[in-house]
């Protein structure tokens, strides 16, 4: 993955993305003790950053091939970013969807347009599935995260936070990423690597599925014990990408692991001072920024908020916690 190729994505999906504001609060920045910024990609197309490397992936592939159709695996944040993508391009879209994914996820999928099938995480495998229908349709397969259009899609946040940064001074910071298979935070690492040295992008991840944290202090790729079950379904991954690994044990610093409690409040807190809505997978960062800040090197942190798409009885509870 070359900064370059983050370039041409940043073209690709110009006039198509949403920038996202950086956000403070000075009742955040008092529960850290440092000053927080929330990038919110929350409020990017289909609710999560997941449009940025699905629109990055589909303009890429060749035109004939595309008309085709596309065809991707997810437990719901990149099945919609797939299926809007696939919507503007005009083409048709299947999303290999996890039985026990989010009904809000799978509905809204539907409701892009996308075919949904549904498998049982537990004993199938969705990868299987995807190059199966793939081979047997001609249709181009996009993964969630090991896709270099996909890296360098999200990598486009990256740029966004260096230029956004720069507007309003600040020069060194630790920048906290929410991760599953690692396509957010490689992407934003290689950006960041780029344009501020001086900042440190780090993986954030929820307690028992703490694989990146694990590889990168190990320094070879590990795997989660459990995967499902989790609050953060979002972030459910076995183990780090191939493509996003070497990536992140390149450009990233150390990782931290948060508590389901932790990201509970983060998601509250959010609403009740900045009135955005994250969902768990997306708060894990923010988690990060506001209860273990000693952790971070800087005194400023940029939380990437990756996502909002958060059912309903779980956003209830979330607000019962503060």
């Amino acid at each position: 993955m070359q900064i370059d190729e983050i370039f041409e994505a940043d073209k690709r999906l110009k006039k198509k993305k949403r920038t996202t504001p950086l956000l403070n609060s000075p009742f955040l920045d008092e529960i850290a003790d440092k000053q927080i910024f929330i990038k919110a990609e929350c409020l990017q197309h289909t609710g999560s950053f997941k449009f940025r490397g699905a629109y990055s992936a589909i303009s890429s592939i060749p035109i004939e091939k595309r008309k085709k159709g596309v065809i991707a695996y997810s437990s719901g944040n990149h099945a919609q970013g797939v299926a809007f993508a696939a919507k503007i391009h005009k083409i048709p879209a299947t999303i290999v969807m996890p039985q026990d994914a989010p009904e809000i996820k799978i509905n809204n999928t539907k409701d892009l347009g996308a075919e949904v099938i549904l498998y049982d995480r537990l004993s199938e495998s969705r990868e299987e599935i995807g190059q199966k229908i793939s081979q047997e349709k001609f249709l181009s397969l996009i993964p969630p995260y090991d896709h270099n259009d996909v890296i360098a899609g999200q990598g486009t946040i990256g740029l966004e936070i260096a230029r956004q940064a720069e507007q309003i001074g600040i020069r060194k910071a630790d920048v906290l990423v929410c991760c599953g298979g690692g396509g957010l935070t490689s992407g934003i690492a290689v950006a960041l690597s780029n344009f501020t040295p001086n900042f440190v992008t780090r993986p954030v991840e929820p307690e028992g599925f703490d694989d990146v944290v694990r590889s990168l202090e190990i320094g070879e790729r590990q795997t989660n014990e459990k995967i499902s079950g989790g609050l953060c379904d979002a972030i459910i991954t076995p183990t780090p990408g191939k493509l996003t690994f070497p990536l992140m044990k390149k450009y990233c610093g150390g990782g931290i692991v948060v508590t389901d409690e932790q990201v509970m409040k983060a998601i509250a807190l959010a609403f009740t001072r900045l009135r955005i809505v994250i969902e768990p997978g997306g708060a894990v960062a923010l988690a990060a920024a506001l209860f273990h800040s000693k952790k971070c090197d800087n005194e400023t942190i940029i939380a990437v908020v990756s996502g909002g798409n958060i059912d309903p009885d779980i956003f209830k509870k979330a607000l019962e916690t503060i």
